[in-house]
């Protein structure tokens, strides 16, 4: 049942052929034979799932229940959940039980999903590769030598294993786009206040944004549908109507136009990513649609301006560990002084504490001008781009990464070669824009994604896009042989 997709599984409950009892089972019996090797899961909550499997039998007995009744899935470890612990992938909050879901884990607890459990993430969703949680790194399942990317690299790897059908993940710079990549596995980023980010743990407000990971387009969309909606607790949500994302899966792409941002494909691209994206853009072209080429000429900057802009909002948002009222404590502090000074010492990682240093340094003083003012009109600069880009074609597409996952250890020395692997997906959320990462074939026996870039609360036309090539594909199907 693990090789199956959530829109096979939901028929496959609806007929009867299974219950979401026997489905939760059977997935949490596979995360107990495969999470020691792949390091996906910080949580496990089969007794919960177990009860959450019976009381969606007993609604599609009844016959209630909607499209995701009795889907088991699992939550990165950035959303609340009411009573289960939900660490962030830190020290600071391995003790944190959350006192309350978040809206996101809400409405996919009303659409009648089973959580199976909070899954493994880069520590408060800083880094790009899985290597700083508090937990350990998680392994690649295609390559258990390899990274499977970050910060929603155990969302993407409990996928692409088969040990969840589905799962949540959070891109602040493409940490759902870009594990994906790596995975073999289709991830969405929405518009930027599509999904509440109401408690979700902060990273960088301005940036961080909710999404669905899961095998095809077809699944986000469910996912999405489920997800997305305004929400009054959330300040940065935006008050617009849900689309049935299903409903234009299946649109002819007769007409459509799509373009190739030059910087996208020059520099230092993998030969294998570049061989595979244009074998994708072949298949698209088989289907009537039609390629410009166009330019986005303040892409180069979106890196620099995006680490001012990102560490300055975490130094804000991480300001409230401290030891006073929830998460870590050191032990027999001094005097309040000593209390704050080794809490955070002892609690936050290395990859944490650089960023809180650099966001604290761009927002201090003498340097707020000089670096988080400038880096914000750089953003302002990065989004003209896309929205002139935007009124010449409907879509844009390249890679989602410059290479296929990197081995474990290869970047942790190097920052800076660290962050460039995300090149291509940080302008996206400058931007606030809508992006998604499918599989299209393989590079060095490793996961190749491609990226598409949509306008604002586009995403039904991006899953359009991806639905009709995964219909002429089967790449998003394919298991690593070790989990098939």
């Amino acid at each position: 049942m693990h090789d199956k997709t959530l829109s096979e599984l939901a028929a496959g409950l609806k007929q009867r052929e299974f219950s979401s009892q026997e489905l939760t089972r059977h997935f949490l019996d596979r995360i107990a034979r495969h999470n020691e090797t792949l390091n996906a899961f910080v949580t496990v909550t089969e007794e919960h799932a177990m009860a959450a499997a019976q009381a969606a039998d007993a609604r599609l007995s009844g016959g209630d229940g909607g499209p995701l009744t009795g889907i088991p899935l699992a939550q990165k470890d950035i959303f609340c959940t009411l009573g289960i612990k939900t660490s962030c992938g830190s020290k600071m909050l391995d003790n944190f039980p959350a006192p309350y879901d978040a809206t996101v884990v809400a409405k996919l607890k009303d659409a009648g999903t089973v959580l199976l459990g909070k899954l493994n993430m880069d520590e408060f969703a800083m880094g790009s590769s899985n290597e700083t949680s508090y937990y350990g790194t998680v392994k690649n399942p295609w390559r258990l030598d390899c990274v499977p990317g970050g910060s929603s690299g155990g969302s993407a790897a409990a996928v692409a294993a088969g040990l969840t059908p589905a799962a949540t993940g959070t891109d602040t710079g493409g940490s759902i786009r870009q594990p994906a990549a790596f995975c073999g596995i289709t991830g969405l980023k929405p518009t930027y206040g599509r999904v509440s980010r109401w408690g979700m743990i902060a990273f960088a407000s301005s940036l961080d944004q909710g999404g669905p990971m899961a095998r095809s387009a077809e699944d986000c969309a469910l996912m999405l549908g489920a997800m997305a909606g305004f929400d009054e607790k959330d300040s940065t949500s935006v008050n617009q109507p849900v689309p049935d994302y299903t409903a234009t899966l299946n649109q002819d792409l007769a007409g459509l136009k799509v373009g190739l941002p030059k910087e996208f494909f020059e520099g230092e691209l993998d030969s294998g990513v570049a061989q595979a994206l244009e074998q994708a853009i072949a298949e698209y072209k088989k289907m009537g649609v039609a390629f410009k080429e166009i330019s986005l000429p303040n892409i180069g900057l979106s890196v620099p301006a995006y680490y001012v802009i990102a560490p300055s909002e975490c130094s804000s948002n991480l300001a409230r560990y401290d030891g006073v009222r929830y998460g870590y404590r050191c032990q027999d502090p001094k005097d309040l002084e000593d209390l704050y000074l080794r809490t955070r010492g002892e609690g936050f990682g290395a990859e944490v504490k650089r960023r809180i240093l650099i966001g604290t340094y761009a927002l201090s003083a003498g340097y707020y001008d000089a670096y988080y003012l400038k880096a914000q009109k750089i953003r302002r600069l990065i989004a003209d781009d896309f929205k002139r880009a935007l009124e010449e074609v409907d879509v844009l597409l390249g890679p989602t990464t410059p290479t296929p996952a990197f081995g474990i250890g290869e970047k942790t020395g190097d920052p800076i070669a660290m962050y460039l692997s995300d090149i291509f997906t940080i302008a996206v959320n400058l931007a606030g824009l809508p992006g998604m990462s499918l599989p299209v074939g393989f590079a060095d026996g490793k996961p190749v994604g491609m990226q598409l870039i949509g306008n604002y609360f586009d995403e039904a036309r991006l899953l359009n896009v991806a639905h009709r090539y995964q219909q002429a594909t089967d790449w998003h199907r394919r298991l690593p042989e070790q989990f098939a």
